[in-house]
């Protein structure tokens, strides 16, 4: 991919690294749509557990490329929609991908950076990170990453962000819910292993059916369909094999059969 850097290790984590530093990873046309190929490429690979997104060189993502938003600024209505549909995909892609997602987030996360954060399950940034929903400067709104960013910090958080375009820092950040945990840039690569680590020892297919099953949850009450969902839900997986295998290995106090062995990272490759 022409913009994206792809590798694999041998426990089935993959890191997609944005790799346009001369532009802090600020994406146009051709980055969305490696983006939107590459997470489609990895949701359908069974040799993959893990999904870590990041970016070279000094920032994240510094959002949409200029020269994108300058070519979209003077193109027709119909061309902007189609292109604006392909921005959604792509986020869409992130967020609905059924393995679990790492945003490592440094440097600089602006308006579609940030959008790209919040599409990810679990958000780390460093400690000098620094966000901003910054489109309204541009006389343009956070139209498509609204929603990820609203269900990430809540709707009146997220407008603040876009009314004022003010940036903010990682512990503001995660203060509101828009990263999970900060720690010092040193440590940032750490922090990752440490989660990814986590995620490795919880089970595949039922990290798949808890992203399946909160995707259709809504904050409020709990009625009667909501509660069917859930029972049904919790009633199929208690009969597949990883649960059986999930209970077995606790009782034998040994690890699931999932779990890679200790110090297994093994070499990544480019898939």
């Amino acid at each position: 991919m022409k913009t994206l850097t792809l590798t694999r290790d041998a426990r089935g984590v993959a890191h997609v690294q944005m790799n346009r530093p001369q532009v802090y990873n600020a994406f146009d046309e051709t980055m969305i749509a490696d983006l939107d190929g590459a997470f489609e490429e990895l949701a359908g690979r069974p040799d993959v557990r893990v999904v870590v997104l990041s970016g070279a060189g000094k920032a994240f993502s510094a959002g949409a490329d200029l020269q994108w938003m300058k070519r979209a600024s003077e193109a027709t209505h119909e061309w902007n929609l189609e292109d604006a549909r392909r921005f959604a995909a792509m986020l869409r892609r992130i967020h609905a991908c059924p393995k679990p997602t790492v945003a490592r987030v440094h440097g600089l996360a602006l308006g579609g950076g940030v959008g790209l954060a919040c599409a990810c399950d679990i958000a780390v940034a460093a400690e000098g990170a620094q966000f901003a929903v910054s489109e309204a400067r541009f006389g343009i709104l956070p139209a498509v990453i609204g929603p990820y960013l609203v269900n990430a910090v809540g709707k009146r958080q997220a407008q603040r962000l876009a009314l004022t375009a003010a940036r903010i820092g990682a512990e503001e950040a995660q203060s509101i819910g828009l990263v999970q945990k900060v720690v010092p840039a040193a440590n940032l690569d750490e922090a990752i292993a440490a989660v990814v680590d986590e995620l490795l020892a919880s089970g595949p297919q039922a990290q798949v059916e808890i992203k399946r099953l909160f995707a259709q949850l809504e904050v409020g009450p709990v009625t009667e369909a909501v509660r069917e969902l859930t029972a049904q839900t919790i009633s199929r997986v208690r009969g597949t094999d990883e649960a059986r295998e999930g209970f077995a290995a606790f009782l034998a106090k040994r690890p699931a059969a999932w779990v890679p062995p200790a110090g297994g990272h093994g070499t990544a490759d480019g898939g």
